[in-house]
């Protein structure tokens, strides 16, 4: 059994919940998983349950709401709190126990309405998962955003706050992904920031032969695979406590871990965070922010 990797949680979106990669993740110090309600065609909290309910006490679990099954079977979000809570529940009773993390997950999906009413709905999601809380239901909430971007207008003062921010990270992210990140940790002050999708969803993606993420350490060598500096460099944009990474192969697992104790070089991220936001002015017509 290796030493706790508290950096890392293992997410099982694209999973097949089955034992294997759980226990190699155990194996390998990682003793976080995250997956959703609707993940495995709603079936992902019973399917964890069958496969490795012996192993769950062992694991800190985070899951996320928001997503219910549609008329045609096809998912259909909601903010509606009644939904919401009685996803918790069946989360509760599929799990035999209360998960330690619940994300209001990509609310952002269901905030076109007016902004008065998409601020309304977003803070009664969130008083929702935050009552859900204070009942026991879960340890503690927080928000699962890939587009974080109409957020930060659409909060204040009285919006509940999340325990946890999880967003989009690494090369990959937009400019408006990472500045909104940004905005959301200073106005919420979570205990916490996590990082999702450091590959853009797929580490086998042809732009991980074609660019070369090791420019952004402070000692590339090609001991550090590309693969090993791209999962660095998304715990630095944003700034981010925690990362979600998604495989069901423990040689994979095993390998972005090795990358956890390489520097990044902060001159370099910043002048690509410049040249992000140079490059959306220049499309969207409008000036760069200093």
């Amino acid at each position: 059994m290796r030493g706790a990797h508290p950096r890392v949680v293992l997410g099982l979106h694209r999973s097949r919940y089955e034992r294997r990669p759980l226990t190699a993740a155990l194996d390998l110090g990682v003793r976080a998983i995250d997956t959703a309600f609707n993940y495995h065609g709603f079936t992902a909290h019973q399917r964890l349950a069958k496969v490795a309910g012996d192993l769950l006490p062992r694991l800190t679990l985070s899951t996320k709401v928001g997503y219910f099954p549609g008329p045609d079977g096809a998912p259909q979000h909601s903010l509606a709190p009644s939904r919401l809570l009685a996803a918790l529940e069946q989360t509760n009773q599929a799990l035999g126990r209360p998960p330690n993390l619940v994300f209001l997950h990509n609310p952002e999906v269901s905030l076109h309405a007016p902004a008065d009413a998409a601020r309304e709905a977003l803070s009664q999601a969130c008083e929702a998962l935050a009552d859900a809380s204070r009942r026991g239901w879960c340890e503690s909430w927080g928000i699962a955003s890939w587009d974080p971007t109409p957020l930060p207008d659409l909060i204040d003062d009285t919006t509940p706050a999340p325990c946890v921010l999880m967003v989009r990270s690494g090369l990959l992210a937009g400019i408006g992904t990472l500045d909104a990140a940004d905005e959301l940790t200073a106005r919420w002050r979570p205990s916490a920031v996590w990082g999702m999708s450091p590959f853009g969803g797929n580490a086998e993606d042809p732009v991980w032969k074609t660019v070369d993420p090791r420019m952004f350490l402070q000692e590339p060598t090609a001991e550090v695979s590309r693969i090993q500096a791209a999962f660095r460099v998304a715990y630095d944009l944003p700034s981010v406590r925690t990362v979600a990474v998604g495989t069901d192969n423990p040689a994979h697992l095993q390998e972005v871990l090795q990358a956890l104790d390489r520097d990044t070089d902060t001159a370099m991220l910043l002048k690509y965070r410049k040249l992000l936001r140079e490059r959306h002015a220049a499309i969207n017509g409008s000036e760069a922010r200093p």
